[in-house]
């Protein structure tokens, strides 16, 4: 019993905290979402808001056996619970349930079980396991390759479950790398991939390769020092050349229809808002009509007459911003970079290596879904459709979210005991 005390002495209660107060504003925001007045009662457990309030019950459950395990449990058996969960999405892929385009679903009675919610910490803990090994050198090509397998192995998996929001958030742990000694011209590399591909679907081919061209002369003019790499800048010159061609092919082949819809209206190439840009139309709407302090609780005109789809999943900021205005949504921000920041100051007060890692992991992760959630709402990002951690309704997601997080918190307890 006495064991039990310290684990629970050693939690580190403001994180936590930072976690309910989202749940609980999660909670809040989902019922006002799908509220209707046949559908008063909070606890109504027919209704998603009812529904949700238990998977906060569960959650709250996992939490707790999490921090009563031993926290070497999570570091031994890291690569057999990444091994598993790569199972359980093969198996999707064969028995799953296709939802709304994608078959990424397990059905067990009337709730639905998405294995690619738990691949995210699945795979933050493996990457923390091959990455904690003793003199592991990150810029030998061997290295990059294993790290890379291991981000990406899931993630091509969900793909094939045509659910592309889900694979994308992988991307988020190359910045673990990044904090482990990745050179950061590989960020930089892929930062500017990132640019060429809006570019190549923006500009002409020919004038965008001109201007490619005239990049490559000025820059063997201007510095006299890669005079003598000639041949290198002509083959990185035709190998870009090669990239904003294969754009077109990569759009056209690979996208499904209604990703490239929201990707055309994003960048301004369509401005359909009543097809693919709708979704987009109506949450600046719903958003920019809360003003300051917003219409108050259940009082969202765009809320309660359903004109913004997926309002309690992938487009619950909304409700956030049409119903409590900029305040709320401040509020919402500051809670989320608070979680963040605080994930990192931990993070690097680690004595494990082990537990640095996975930190930076779970920061990595949160941090993605925050920032792309809240800024395809806003028309910074396309709808890929990807919930807003602890605060959208499903059940899937506030497990995989609360795993995710306790698991670290765990790790720092047991930081604290050795002190």
């Amino acid at each position: 019993m006495r064991q039990r005390q310290n684990i629970f002495q050693n939690i580190d209660w403001i994180t936590v905290l930072l976690y309910f107060i989202l749940v609980l504003i999660g909670w809040i925001n989902v019922y006002a979402a799908v509220y209707n007045e046949e559908h008063q009662n909070i606890l109504d457990l027919s209704q998603n808001y009812g529904k949700q309030l238990i998977w906060i019950g569960t959650s709250a459950f996992l939490a707790m056996v999490i921090l009563i395990i031993d926290a070497k449990f999570f570091s031994t058996f890291s690569f057999v619970i990444y091994f598993l969960i790569i199972a359980m999405l093969i198996g999707v892929l064969l028995f799953g349930k296709e939802i709304a385009g994608s078959k990424s679903w397990f059905q067990i009675g009337s709730f639905s079980i998405q294995p690619a919610e738990f691949a995210k910490f699945a795979t933050a803990l493996a990457l923390a396991k091959f990455l904690n090994k003793i003199d592991l050198n990150l810029n030998k090509l061997s290295t990059k390759a294993i790290a890379v397998a291991i981000i990406f192995t899931p993630a091509v998996m969900i793909l094939l479950q045509h659910d592309t929001g889900s694979a994308m958030v992988f991307s988020a742990l190359i910045l673990v790398l990044y904090r482990e000694g990745l050179s950061g011209n590989i960020l930089l590399l892929g930062l500017f991939v990132a640019i060429l591909f809006i570019l190549a679907l923006l500009i002409n081919k020919f004038i965008l390769i001109g201007l490619l061209a005239a990049n490559a002369i000025l820059i063997y003019y201007l510095y006299k020092g890669l005079r003598k790499k000639l041949v290198w800048i002509i083959g990185i010159f035709i190998l870009t050349a090669g990239y904003v061609y294969s754009v077109d092919y990569a759009f056209e082949n690979i996208l499904e229809p209604h990703q490239k819809r929201r990707i055309n209206v994003l960048i301004g190439k369509d401005t359909d808002i009543r097809g693919a840009g709708y979704n987009i139309h109506q949450s600046k709407i719903a958003i920019g009509s809360g003003g300051f302090a917003g219409k108050g609780f259940l009082k969202g005109t765009q809320t309660k007459f359903d004109f913004v789809p997926e309002q309690s999943t992938d487009f619950i900021f909304c409700t956030v911003g049409e119903e409590w205005g900029f305040v709320g949504s401040f509020v919402i921000i500051i809670l989320f970079l608070a979680l963040l920041t605080r994930i990192v100051l931990i993070a690097e007060r680690q004595r494990s290596k082990f537990s640095r890692i996975y930190g930076y992991g779970v920061a990595s992760i949160i941090f993605f879904h925050f920032a792309v959630n809240i800024g395809m709402t806003i028309g910074l990002f396309p709808v890929i459709g990807i919930p807003l951690p602890f605060i959208s309704y499903g059940g899937s997601s506030l497990w995989g979210f609360t795993i995710l997080l306790f698991i670290f918190i765990k790790q720092d307890s047991v930081r604290l005991e050795l002190l």
